[in-house]
């Protein structure tokens, strides 16, 4: 018997959900220069850690779809051309960070504020590292500036990563207290096996 993967309805809902918090957490932000500082991450840290990894996953492809299709979801708009902004390489680690968050926290039996910490400060480590890069390339080679390893550690992510950090702290609190709410409700909205 052939098998396939099904998502039920449930998951593609909250999966959906997580894509719009992630959408409002870009318009809740303080200006620093470069890179501001956004609520974000946030919901990317909760996406992984409560969704699971493809779900969270899925729910950053989401809101990356929306935004390229025209929807103004990112912190300065949207649209196709904002592959050219400086700040897209952060994007796109939302949606990497989200799946390895999913992935770490999956692998726990029962998993504690430890494990969602150490979690979640994978997945920043990952979104700084995705878009430091990015910022770097964007702004020497798309935007013609010259812009220094220097400059792109401090506004990439010296100016920027304290906020995240302590969100990174404030996700794992909240989150190890609703995991142990949801986890037996898990299997309603995960990814299952059909014959």
């Amino acid at each position: 018997m052939k098998q396939k993967t099904g998502l039920p309805t449930t998951g593609l809902i909250l999966a959906a959900m997580f894509a719009a918090l992630t959408a409002i957490g870009a318009f809740i932000k303080i200006p620093v220069p470069v890179v501001p500082f956004t609520l974000q991450i946030l919901f990317v840290y909760f996406a992984g850690s409560l969704l699971g990894s493809r779900l969270g996953l899925i729910s950053q492809l989401v809101y990356l779809a929306v935004g390229l299709a025209g929807a103004p979801v990112f912190t300065e708009g949207g649209g196709l051309g904002y592959v050219l902004k400086p700040t897209f390489g952060y994007l796109v680690g939302f949606a990497i960070a989200a799946y390895t968050i999913g992935h770490f926290v999956e692998k726990k039996t029962n998993p504690n504020l430890r494990d969602f910490i150490l979690a979640h400060f994978v997945g920043l480590f990952i979104v700084y590292m995705m878009g430091t890069a990015y910022l770097y390339i964007a702004m020497n080679i798309i935007a013609g500036k010259t812009f220094t390893l220097w400059q792109t550690f401090l506004y990439g992510f010296l100016l920027a990563v304290p906020g995240d950090l302590l969100l990174c702290i404030i996700a794992s609190i909240i989150a190890v207290k609703v995991y142990k709410q949801i986890a037996p409700l898990k299997g309603r909205f995960t990814w299952t096996v059909k014959a």
